[in-house]
């Protein structure tokens, strides 16, 4: 029985307790959240919403503590190949039948029920694949500084942006989804920047990227049908509201409208008018994509900035983790975590406050979906193995404060 136990005995004294009470308290707000913005479906048919996300919780919690006790640096050194591989080929079964998109318009989905019967959840390979992609890539900063490249030099550029580039390219081509690629473009910015590229690169990827479009702008779009492609008219209609907000911003519009009516204190819990409602025009994909707007209207400014610094803890400590890593990998690891949570945060927020457009990028650790909260508590995981490997002794007397 004592040796049943000793793992967990372990996890105490060495695993990020901090980091996992502030996910549980995440997950548990977001429970909260689902189980009110699904009520509307009735007869008991929200019943499944809650009890998978109950589920993915406990699950996430067991693989958030057994990831504690993995050192990843030797596998990643040794499998580094395999880890690419599994990337490519995980991504590639999204063109299976077992693919689906759910009218979507991005196959983003594996359904397993196809092959097991009443599986209870579907597998989004994109959100998974995020955490070899950024243990691959901090292996490539770390291997590049042990080797003595100049980690902002061209060729070192070449290397780390190409496998980026790699990555984007293949979630574009098999998924269409443009949001994701966004969030793997962020994470590549916060290990680059932790890894020291010069700033420059910085200024001249986003000078570039900011002129190509000014450029296809004014002298591509308005003589083609890409101008008014929806991809385009989502942008569009976040700098004209007014454009179309019946059609393109008609879900932004329903969220702010969510926002806005909960004023301070919100309208109460359950008592959200258009959370609770029914009708087809009310808010829209409540307990995913614009849960944050149920906050915001049921518990209104104060619920949604304890939710914000609830998150936003979370972050924190993945980039406390990195400040006190014992090695430059485990360090590249946890800021890669933090930009991945960062950015799916700002932009989620971002796309309910009708300030970004819509990307189909889900809130962390609150909104539904079963895959995403076991990655989550996965990568948390990761973080906390990094946090029991401190510096030895001799080493942590003399690293900087």
């Amino acid at each position: 029985m004592t040796t049943l136990f000793s793992p967990f005995r372990d996890f105490f004294k060495k695993g990020d307790l901090v980091l996992l009470v502030l996910c549980l308290i995440a997950s548990c707000f977001g429970l909260l959240l689902i189980f009110s913005a699904t009520q509307y479906i009735g007869d008991m048919r929200w019943l499944r919403f809650v009890a998978v996300q109950f589920i993915a919780i406990l699950l996430g919690v067991l693989v958030y503590i057994l990831l504690t006790f993995v050192d990843f640096q030797l596998f990643v050194e040794k499998r580094w190949k395999l880890l690419l591989v599994f990337n490519v080929v995980f991504l590639l079964l999204l063109l299976t039948p077992l693919g689906e998109d759910y009218d979507s318009g991005n196959l983003n989905w594996l359904v397993i029920s196809r092959i097991i019967p009443h599986f209870p959840m579907d597998v989004q390979p994109n959100e998974i694949v995020k955490i070899p992609f950024i243990l691959l890539l901090s292996i490539q900063f770390a291997k590049l500084q042990d080797r003595g490249h100049d980690i902002s030099s061209i060729p070192s550029i070449l290397q780390t942006g190409g496998h980026t580039i790699f990555m984007l390219g293949l979630i574009a081509a098999i998924c269409g989804d443009f949001g994701m690629c966004v969030i793997y473009m962020m994470i590549f910015v916060a290990i680059a920047w932790a890894a020291g590229v010069k700033l420059r690169w910085f200024l001249l990827t986003g000078g570039g990227i900011v002129l190509a479009v000014v450029i296809v702008w004014l002298f591509f779009l308005p003589e083609t049908s890409l101008w008014t492609d929806y991809r385009i008219m989502r942008f569009r209609v976040v700098l004209d509201h007014s454009l179309s907000s019946n059609h393109y911003g008609w879900q932004q519009t329903r969220s702010i409208l969510a926002i806005g009516s909960g004023q301070l204190f919100g309208q109460g819990y359950l008592h959200g008018i258009q959370t609770q409602a029914s009708y087809s025009s009310a808010l829209p994909a409540r307990h995913t994509d614009f849960i944050f707007a149920v906050c915001g209207e049921e518990l209104g400014l104060v619920g949604c900035m304890a939710l914000l610094l609830c998150l936003s803890l979370i972050v924190l400590r993945c980039v406390w983790v990195s400040r006190h890593a014992s090695s430059p990998f485990h360090a590249y690891v946890c800021m890669g975590m933090a930009g991945m949570l960062l950015a799916q945060v700002t932009f989620n927020v971002g796309m309910c406050l009708f300030v970004l457009p819509v990307m189909g990028l889900t809130l962390p650790f609150i909104s539904y979906g079963g895959s995403s909260i076991i990655t989550l508590f996965a990568a948390m995981g990761i973080v906390s193995s990094v946090k029991a490997r401190p510096l030895p002794s001799w080493l942590r007397d003399r690293s900087p404060v």
